[in-house]
């Protein structure tokens, strides 16, 4: 950075340190943004640089894998090797949900139960088994070992895995990113390294070490591991490096969810529409997930979604980037914010500037989340719809709060949204992960849970 980029940066990070919405980030409170500058799709759409080709076109490649993932991984079988998680009505909890925020909640609230996805039961089995198949996809083509008119289970076989065997990949993950591409990339063949952050969940580690993943531990946090990642990975022109701070493929991965949620919605006969509109929170780290995710429900949906992104108050990232204009130019130690939260997977300091820029007036509002709230949340879920999560995945569900408080008439009002409407919408937590934590973890973050309850 030249000196007149770093003193421009410095006097701007300087002005909106004393700005409203930056001081309350700075007090670690729970706050809400919604975003003035957000606009109807069809007006935005060329922020991204990608359309519905491109989301069809990855869509077309996890069918093309599906054979080769009903081998590869016996628990896809019965979905004919399609990853894919359960959509869940909330009906016991959102009541619950009510009477703790003293509020009515009108509509319905769902749950996408991207926690228990195969594979790695995170919705990161979405962008990032997506990425190393596609990676693998393109050398096998190369050498010729399949056409696309192949049978992709033939990828499952010996001779592929030593194929593969030539290549490496790497990738900078806190935890639940890592571990889906560490489990894919090894049973393909791959030799894979995993950098994770010095606050990633032991247990991640351990379970990538298990299927013989290099992992390497980093003191300093998540941005840095990404960085340590990248670097060696420049240097060797056979390793393939997954940028989860930029990577395209990462993001359609995530943007095919729409297409397999429209599908769902279908089945359960749920309207989206002007008059029936469908609001999705979505857990954000650096960004990748939530932004793919939402790209595609605007693709599908149009403007009759609403997406909104969740972020630990410890970890605001994406909120400072998208609200200061500065993206990933600014990181939220640069507000005096310590990054140290209990949702591991959401403990990012700097953003992704390619998802900020291209869907910064797509995305409806971003709100900030306790610890405290995440464990408190994790205990009514668990205890009411007995579904068991890990904190950054309940980070989501105070979204419908946010959305109907009385402080939001004028969002609500510039989305031309009356209360007929609103007693028509679906709300979608959108739950990230959770369903493969050990059992000893799980009981801890449950007694977490009550403690916040009875605080």
């Amino acid at each position: 950075m030249h000196d007149q980029e770093a003193l421009n940066l410095t006097e701007a990070i300087a002005y909106w340190r004393e700005q409203p919405l930056p001081r309350a980030l700075m007090a670690l409170q729970e706050v809400a943004w919604f975003n003035p500058a957000v606009r109807p799709l069809a007006e935005a759409l060329g922020d991204v640089g990608l359309g519905r080709a491109e989301l069809d076109d990855a869509a077309a490649r996890l069918a093309r894998f599906a054979p080769y993932l009903a081998k590869a991984f016996p628990d896809t079988a019965a979905s004919q090797g399609i990853i894919e998680s359960p959509l869940r009505p909330l009906g016991a909890l959102q009541p619950v949900l009510a009477a703790y925020y003293g509020m009515a909640l009108p509509g319905q609230l769902w749950m996408k139960m991207d926690s228990h996805l195969p594979v790695s039961g995170s919705i990161k089995a979405r962008g990032g088994i997506y990425e190393v198949l596609q990676h693998a996809e393109s050398l096998a083509l190369e050498a010729g070992l399949i056409t696309l008119e192949a049978d992709y289970g033939c990828l499952a076989s010996d001779a592929a895995r030593a194929f593969f065997g030539h290549y490496r990949i790497a990738v900078g993950s806190t935890g639940n990113l890592g571990l889906s591409i560490g489990i894919i990339s090894a049973c393909l063949g791959f030799q894979v390294t995993v950098h994770m952050s010095a606050d990633a969940r032991q247990w991640k580690k351990d379970k990538l070490r298990a299927h013989g993943v290099c992992v390497v531990e980093h003191e300093a946090d998540y941005s840095s591991a990404v960085a340590e990642g990248r670097r060696q990975a420049a240097a060797d022109p056979a390793c393939h490096f997954i940028d989860d701070e930029n990577s395209q493929h990462l993001f359609l991965g995530y943007a095919v969810a729409a297409l397999r949620l429209q599908a769902q919605f279908a089945a359960q006969q749920i309207r989206v529409d002007a008059e029936h509109p469908l609001f999705v929170y979505l857990p954000c780290g650096v960004g990748g997930g939530p932004g793919g995710v939402a790209f595609g429900l605007k693709l599908v949906f149009g403007d009759a979604v609403h997406c909104i992104f969740a972020e630990p108050t410890h970890s605001p990232c994406m909120l400072l980037g998208v609200h200061t204009g500065l993206h990933e130019a600014v990181a939220v130690s640069d507000f005096g914010i310590d990054n140290l939260t209990a949702a591991d997977g959401l403990a990012v300091g700097r953003p992704s500037g390619f998802v900020g820029r291209a869907m910064q007036r797509l995305i409806d509002g971003y709100y900030t989340v306790s610890d405290e709230r995440l464990f408190a949340l994790l205990a009514l879920t668990a205890q009411h719809e007995q579904i068991c999560l890990e904190p950054s995945a309940l980070a989501g569900l105070p979204g419908i709060t946010w959305v109907l408080a009385a402080q939001q008439r004028d969002y609500r009002a510039r989305m031309a949204l009356d209360a007929q409407q609103l007693e028509r919408a679906t709300h979608l937590v959108w739950a990230t992960g959770g369903s493969m934590v050990p059992e000893a973890q799980m009981r801890d973050y449950l007694a977490q849970g009550q403690a916040a309850l009875a605080a």
